[in-house]
């Protein structure tokens, strides 16, 4: 009952603001709050329209580039769908993977609608935890050529990510409300990208499924999508506000090259194909 309460105030909570985040206030006040909230937040944005361009806070969270970003074009190498901090970068140990250090959690758990034989091909693979912090660039990218088979939406809580979170709750990510992709290289190679909700993350969106409606009760919902190809560096959704991109990779056929610590730019190589 206790678990449940805090369920239903965290939920509350993230919609409450997502609420606030989306209203278009009076332009002045609205120029006050988005100045404020990247002055506060540490926001660089030299890449992007001033903090005052924008509408309403959301539009300030989900901004775009003003230009294209260089990207490593090159064929195996698989680059950063985000700008993030590496929370982890290792190897999966008989179907464990680490929140982060000292901290598993079981791959099972975490993709909840996989099959057995796909949970044994990624059982031992690299895997990448990419946590976006409230200040950092909130759109996340194609990490390489890819075929999406799959989008499973599993409800869940939505405990803050930040590094304090991931070292004092067991099985945060697991526990969470997260959309996990299903896909495959053009070399065939099986990944998942796990996109994990969290505290004041109003909405997860993805460019090519309006179905999902993150942060409402409901089901585990599955989406089969076959062959829908997705080019290396184009724009795959968006979280509002901060949160964490979990990458598994097949069995002995990724080459990781991210270290834990380190803080990666959407575009970046993180990983090479072998």
């Amino acid at each position: 009952m206790r678990a449940l309460k805090r369920r239903v105030v965290s939920n509350i909570i993230s919609r409450g603001f997502g609420k606030f985040a989306s209203h278009r206030f009076h332009p002045l006040l609205q120029k006050i709050i988005n100045r404020s909230y990247a002055r506060l937040m540490k926001v660089d944005l030299s890449e992007f329209e001033s903090a005052e361009k924008y509408d309403t806070l959301n539009e300030l969270f989900v901004r775009e580039l003003k230009k294209r970003r260089e990207i490593d074009l090159n064929e195996s190498a698989v680059i950063s769908p985000t700008d993030s901090l590496v929370t982890e970068s290792s190897y999966a140990v008989e179907g464990r993977a680490m929140q982060i250090k000292g901290m598993e959690y079981s791959l099972s758990e975490l993709l909840r609608e996989i099959d057995p034989k796909n949970l044994n091909r990624v059982s031992k693979g690299g895997y990448i935890n990419l946590y976006l912090s409230p200040r950092d660039y909130h759109r996340y990218h194609v990490p390489c050529d890819m075929y999406v088979k799959k989008a499973v939406h599993i409800p869940g809580r939505l405990y803050p990510v930040n590094l304090r979170y991931l070292k004092k709750r067991i099985n945060l990510f697991v526990e969470n409300e997260r959309v996990v992709l299903e896909c495959e290289t053009m070399q065939g190679i099986l990944f998942y990208i796990v996109l994990v909700g969290a505290l004041n993350v109003g909405q997860m969106r993805l460019v090519f499924e309006s179905r999902i409606e993150t942060n409402r009760p409901g089901e585990i919902s599955v989406y089969e999508y076959g062959d829908l190809m997705m080019r290396k560096g184009e724009l795959l959704g968006y979280f509002k506000m901060g949160s964490t991109v979990v990458m598994i990779f097949e069995n002995g056929r990724i080459r990781l090259a991210a270290k834990r610590g380190e803080k990666v730019k959407y575009g970046q190589k993180i990983a090479e194909i072998i």
